[in-house]
């Protein structure tokens, strides 16, 4: 492409088009590192531009002289729009500019690999230095190159192309060449539009500290790209994303081909994210991109690979069958199915396909793009994406252009302010030209002037500004012709340096720099980051022609720093120093505390004595008045307060005019605190309230500042974090709250109140009055037949006033209802209740009354009871006698009497003795007892007593003496009948066989299985009596003849169990399909071979359509090993299965048959009837309508109705025609159309008409009652009336009564 080269006086030449018919020719193009362009504008041009090593010395860059030699055009393909990716400079800087520039660059026009529609121009050749490329070798470049042909005109009228550059250089060392270069790609999914903008260097990676790097393989090979993020800063891992293009997010295509991983090393505090690609695809390639996140940070980097053929060999295949999907489900389900061409090349076995009729190649390659999709369609071809891609890698013919001879060139480059001409050769010099810029036509003006020269037609653009740098084509006829335009435009130097500025606070400081361009846009800059310039910033920046100033008005100290001013073309710094004035503070401020109503007086003295300043308060600008004067006179300023008040209190400062030094003090007014009493308007201070209610009690006070505030009852003090006495305070008044009084709380309160001024102190008493204490339980001291006398003490505490007498209650034991003796109250503190029932217990309770009311009642006496002794027992007889002790046993007195029996007394006297010995010591309610601790072959004689609560029966004893001495007994094993015949138990279930024997001394016990000793999961529990056999979990192990042996000395007793574990059986054997006729299958088996241990008492048969295998019952409890099941479906076919069936149940599992049985009948066919669905819906309908209903008050009340709709109604509810609406006194029910309506505890108000409404789509019903609330008196109502309790039973009893009769009378109705 012509570059324009620099004048001698620095202004740009013409440059002009080549002509149609020169041969390729070499250029001088001047290229300065900073301000180097890529060359062309297409799509997929990679420029490659390498620096040398630039000496140390060298103060300014040298040009470099590139000479580059067009070669006649080779077919290309455009490529999809890629990212455009950069890499940056390490440290932010460039590399030094080299000193020797010339060098000499071939380009050529290479054709393109990567499929693309699309044309996109290149970066602008605007791009600073600071990012450079890195060359990417292709892969066809040699043999593209040598094998040139006419470019055939694009859509558009114009040819893509592909620009290469190679230095020659590129054998050089590193050390010669500086850093390594990076590349400028253009990736997938970005529009040109967005390549159009400014590019600008990215910022440095602030969390990617190592970034993946592009690469090429070949196909089938592997390559892993890897990221690295430092997570010394970060608190929890950062979150990673890889793109393909610009959308694409490979998380969801992991598979085969493509693994994610990631890995964290504690030492290093490194995250490492790794991508690998596995035997790669040739779709594969293109631009990739990472991206991370932290919380606010984000980083990104791309990267590019590339993927190379193996081998171009074309070969006979059949397209259709190359680009069809892979099978679905597999890891690599949806890719493109390329497998079948390298298999064709490498010479493998395939499966012969049909050979294709028509050349489905030959069609698409000369249809329209619009037709692509119609013939992949029409000859199965269902990766259209694939096939596209593949289509653009072959070669089309180029069609040679019939309007144009000679076409402009692919870019054009000028610099700003030039002028450039754009000349194109026409083989019709008849035919209409049309120039246009970004598809708007060109008119002729000064700027834009048309030329004819023969065949050559010329458009000259005068004054080069950036906006002309844009896409400009070219119409004749229906030919159309497209190029590129880049204005380069020239940096801008600095012509004056910024000088460095010292100066104080509150002055004006102007930094002033020229540059060597009018109207230049430069950046302002203070330690680094650009200085704000809005509308409310402190800076102004102003500039006039070449000059630029930077004006702060009112210096601060924080003003003080590096400023620069930057540049394209460079950049000048200088410091600022801002200092503070010198202040001189001979007498500072004083705090004061002032009384109230004082006179207040600031003042203090500053050097130098004229500099004015202001007075604040809190912050706040303060005024001069009528009361505050401000006086300054030469060093001393003063602030004088005539009479002081509360407000006065507060921060003062003082701050001189001009400087940062401020003189602060503080001001305290003070008043004396004081309780005020007289407010609360009681005599002698004393307050009474009675116990439970609630008390709060406020004071006002008042001092400056606001007193402490302490309650004290005695030497406890109150907290205002109390929870039912609590002390609070307030600006005005202090407040003792009590939220339940209580008897305890009686006593002196004293209030202190403390602050700077002084002290006060007030008393308040506090009297509670209450109901008395319960007295102590009553004492029964005397009991009759139905009579008994009782005494008390009287209540310890008695409320705070004086007892007024006694009520005295009487229950019987088992009954909850106690009787009032008295009305009257008893003044004394004994009774004698009367009446009571012989042999019924009783208890009985006190009530202490005062002014105030009826204490909590006593605990209740102990029980009492009017009683008599009982008979003595009967038949006493010797039950069991030992060496050492004797068993007797006896029958119940014949008479207990009313007071029952409480137990017995068991007494024994040694023959010839007359000591009565107690036997046991605590009374026994059995009728057998053993005596223990007896002499061996003593004689004893024993007597038993019955006792109850009016003493001891008379005894009962025996006739005449018993020897202590025990008797052989021969044992006998007494078998339970149901372990007569075999015991049965199930797989798993507890056996427990209790088995009694009888004989003394104790017997031997022993326990064999079929001769041999038992298991030992077998558990074995032996008593006197009997002997436990315990198998926690039965096992069929365990069925066979048990052998019970029980001896006593010589004698000898047996026995035999006989045990049987029986489990599920095994699925019968051999289950067949014996013959299948009609609409009947016949089936043969056989037994199972474990049967569990129990017979086979029957077979369950299953069938099965094959269709659903679902399994139905076709017979239960079958005996014989062979059926016929009938009535089967014609045109089904059936699997069937077998369950064996014992005494436990169904076999676990079933035996199926290995066929199946079809049932075939041809001719027949089945007609489905047609059903009418019928329609359910209705208005609503109440079947059971509301009926008039009477309620007592305080008991809850139901109304109830019934109602039929569909759809289901909405259920209203009204009283007296307004609706029920969230009123706590009513619940609504409604469940399977049964609506309910309940009246929590109603009063004679809610009685009334009530009426219940149904309402849905089809219409409304509604049925209506009368409730009537019978009023009476309550419970309490009753007892504050001093009603008796028994009566008020009656009552509450006859009222019940009275409602049952009356429901019955309107059930009956």
């Amino acid at each position: 492409m012509p570059e324009p080269t620099k004048k001698d006086d620095g202004q740009p030449e013409e440059i002009v088009a080549p002509d149609s018919g020169d041969a390729p020719s070499e250029n001088s193009v001047v290229l300065t590192p900073k301000e180097a362009k890529v060359a062309a504008k297409d799509t997929d041009a990679i420029v490659t531009v390498t620096e040398p090593e630039a000496a140390a010395e060298t103060p300014q860059p040298q040009p470099v002289v590139i000479v580059v030699t067009e070669l006649e055009p080779v077919e290309g393909e455009v490529t999809d729009p890629q990212p455009l990716v950069t890499e940056p400079v390490e440290n932010g800087h460039s590399e030094p500019e080299p000193t020797q520039a010339k060098k000499h660059v071939k380009v050529t026009e290479v054709k393109e690999e990567e499929p693309g529609t699309s044309k996109v121009p290149a970066p602008s050749m605007k791009k600073s230095a600071d990012t450079k490329a890195t060359p990417i070798k292709d892969k066809d470049d040699d043999v593209t190159a040598s094998t040139p042909s006419p470019p055939p005109p694009a859509e558009d009228g114009s040819t893509p192309k592909k620009l290469s550059i190679d230095l020659p250089n590129d054998s050089d060392p590193e050390s010669t060449r500086g850093r390594k270069d990076s590349v400028w790609s253009l990736g997938d999914g970005q529009p040109p539009e967005e390549l159009d903008k400014q590019i600008d260097t990215p910022p440095l990676s602030i969390l990617l500290i190592e970034k993946p790097q592009s690469g090429s393989i070949n196909v089938g090979g592997d390559i892993s790209f890897v990221a690295k993020v430092e997570a010394k800063d970060l608190l929890r891992k950062p979150t990673i994303k890889w793109f393909k293009g610009k959308w694409m997010d490979l998380a969801s295509k992991t598979g085969k081909h493509l693994q994610l991983k990631e890995s964290f090393d504690r030492f290093t505090k490194i995250h490492t994210f790794e991508m690998h690609i596995i035997k790669a695809k040739e779709n594969y390639a293109g631009n990739y991109r990472c991206e991370v996140t932290y919380k606010d940070k984000f980083d990104s980097c791309s990267f590019d690979l590339e993927v190379k053929e193996v081998s171009d060999g074309s070969q006979n295949i059949d397209i259709r069958s190359a680009f069809k999907r892979s099978s679905e489900g597999q890891d690599d389900a949806g890719e493109l199915d390329f497998s079948g061409l390298l298999k064709h090349r490498q010479g493998r076995e395939h499966k012969q396909e049909e050979v294709p009729e028509v050349d489905v190649w030959e069609i698409l390659k000369n249809a329209r793009p619009d037709e692509y999709e119609k013939i992949a369609f029409m000859y199965g071809i269902t990766d259209l994406r694939g096939l596209l891609k593949r289509l653009k890698k072959t070669k089309k013919e180029e069609k040679k252009s019939e309007a144009f001879a000679k076409r402009l060139e692919p870019a054009y480059q000028v610099d700003k302010g030039g002028k450039i001409r754009l000349v194109v050769d026409l083989a019709d010099p008849t035919v209409e030209l049309k120039w246009y810029k970004n598809g708007q036509e060109i008119r002729p003006t000064p700027k834009y002037i048309f030329e004819h020269k023969g065949t050559q037609r010329i458009m000259v653009i005068n004054n080069c500004q950036i906006n002309d740098d844009a896409a400009y084509s070219v119409t004749a006829g229906e030919e159309k012709c497209t190029t590129e335009l880049f204005v380069k435009e020239l940096p801008v130097n600095i012509v004056k340096q910024l000088e460095p500025v010292k100066t104080t606070v509150n002055e004006r400081i102007e930094l002033e720099c020229e540059v060597s361009e009018e109207g230049a846009k430069v950046k302002w800059m203070k330690n680094g980051v650009e200085v704000p310039t809005g509308v409310r910033s402190r800076y102004r920046v102003k500039s006039e022609g070449t000059k630029h100033w930077l004006i702060i008005d009112d210096a601060t100290k924080d003003d003080t720093g590096t400023y620069s001013l930057m540049a394209t073309g460079g950049t000048t710094e200088a410091h600022v120093q801002v200092e503070l004035k010198p202040l001189k503070i001979l007498m500072d401020l004083q705090s004061v505390t002032v009384l109230l109503g004082q006179p207040l007086k600031l003042n203090c003295e500053i050097y130098p004595g004229n500099v004015p300043g202001r007075w604040y308060k809190n912050g706040q600008l303060i005024q001069p008045s009528e009361r505050l004067t401000i006086i300054h006179r030469t060093k001393n300023h003063s602030l004088d307060i005539e009479s002081s008040t509360i407000h006065d209190a507060g921060d003062y400062t003082f701050v001189p005019e001009g400087y940062t030094q401020t003189l602060s003090a503080k001001v305290h007014i003070i008043d004396p605190p004081r309780v005020h009493l007289e407010a609360l308007n009681v005599q002698d201070n004393t307050v009474t309230i009675v116990a439970g209610n609630k008390l709060r009690l406020e004071i006002p006070i008042s001092g400056e500042p606001a007193p402490r505030v302490v309650w004290m009852k005695g030497e406890r003090v109150i907290l205002d974090s109390g929870n039912r006495v609590r002390a609070e305070t307030f600006a005005d008044h202090t407040c003792l709250t009590i939220d339940i009084a209580e008897r305890e709380d009686t006593g002196n309160y004293k209030i202190v109140l403390q602050n700077e001024a002084g002290e006060d102190t007030a008393s308040v008493k506090i009297k509670v009055v209450d109901i008395p204490d319960a007295p102590e339980a009553p004492l029964v001291t005397d009991v009759g037949g139905d009579w008994c006398t009782m005494t008390w003490e009287p209540p310890r505490y008695d409320g705070g006033s004086p007892i007024l007498g006694y009520f005295i209650e009487r229950k019987k034991k088992q009954s909850s209802r106690w009787m009032r003796l008295n009305f009257d109250l008893c003044k004394e503190t004994t009774f004698e209740p009367k009446k009571m029932i012989e042999g019924v217990p009783y208890e009985v309770r006190i009530f202490a009354v005062n002014a105030i009311g009826v204490s909590k009642p006593s605990e209740p006496s102990k029980p009492f009871i009017p009683l008599a002794v009982t008979s003595e027992p009967t038949m006493l007889v010797v039950d069991d006698v030992t060496d050492t002790t004797v068993t007797m046993k006896w029958r119940p007195p014949d008479t207990i009497g009313a007071a029952g029996l409480d137990g017995y007394q068991v007494e024994y006297c040694i023959e010839g003795t007359d000591e009565w010995i107690l036997a046991n010591k605590e009374l026994i309610e059995k009728t057998r007892y053993t005596i223990t601790g007896l002499p061996v072959e003593a004689k004893i004689l024993v007597r038993v007593k019955a006792i109850n609560a009016a003493g001891a029966s008379p005894p009962r004893t025996t006739q005449h003496s018993i020897l202590v001495k025990e008797v052989i007994e021969p044992p006998k094993i007494r078998i339970p009948r149901h372990l007569k015949q075999t015991f049965i138990r199930k797989v798993g279930e507890v056996v427990n066989l209790v088995v009694p024997f009888v004989g003394k001394p104790r017997p031997k016990v022993n326990w064999l299985k079929e001769g041999q000793p038992i298991d030992q999961t077998i558990n074995i529990r032996n008593s006197d009596c009997d002997s436990i056999m315990f198998i926690r979990k039965a096992e069929r192990k365990h069925s066979g003849k048990y052998d019970l042996s029980v001896q006593v000395e010589n004698h000898i007793d047996t026995a035999t169990l006989d045990i049987q574990i029986v489990d599920l059986p095994g699925p019968p054997q051999a289950v067949k399909i014996e013959e299948v006729w009609g609409n009947n299958v016949a089936l043969d088996w056989n037994p199972p071979k474990d049967n569990g241990n129990a017979p086979i008492i029957g077979y369950t048969i299953q069938k099965a359509d094959k269709k659903t295998m679902e399994w139905y019952t076709c017979i239960e409890h079958y005996h014989r090993t062979c059926i016929t099941i009938s009535d089967l479906v014609v045109g089904n076919e059936y699997f069937f299965r077998i369950y064996s069936e014992n005494m436990v149940g169904l076999s676990e599992s079933a035996t199926a048959t290995k066929d199946s049985a079809l049932i075939v009948k041809e001719g027949l066919q089945l007609k489905i009837p047609e059903y009418n669905d019928r329609d359910f819906t209705e208005p609503p309908i109440f079947t059971q309508p509301l009926i008039n209903t009477f309620a007592v008050a305080g008991y809850n009340a139901t109304l109830n109705c019934s109602v039929r709709a569909n759809p289901r109604p909405k259920v209203i509810w009204m009283k007296n025609k307004i609706t029920i609406i969230d009123d706590p006194r009513y619940r609504m029910f409604s469940n399977q159309g049964v609506c309910t309506l309940e009246i929590r505890k109603p009063c004679p108000f809610d009685g009334g008409v009530y009426t219940c409404k149904a309402v849905n789509d089809l219409g409304e019903a509604q049925v209506d009652c009368k409730l009537e609330v019978k009023g009476g008196f309550t419970f309490f109502e009753l007892m504050k009336r001093g009603v008796p309790l028994h009566l008020i039973d009656k009552y509450m009893n006859e009222s019940k009564t009275s409602e049952k009769s009356e429901s019955e009378k309107k059930g009956s109705i």
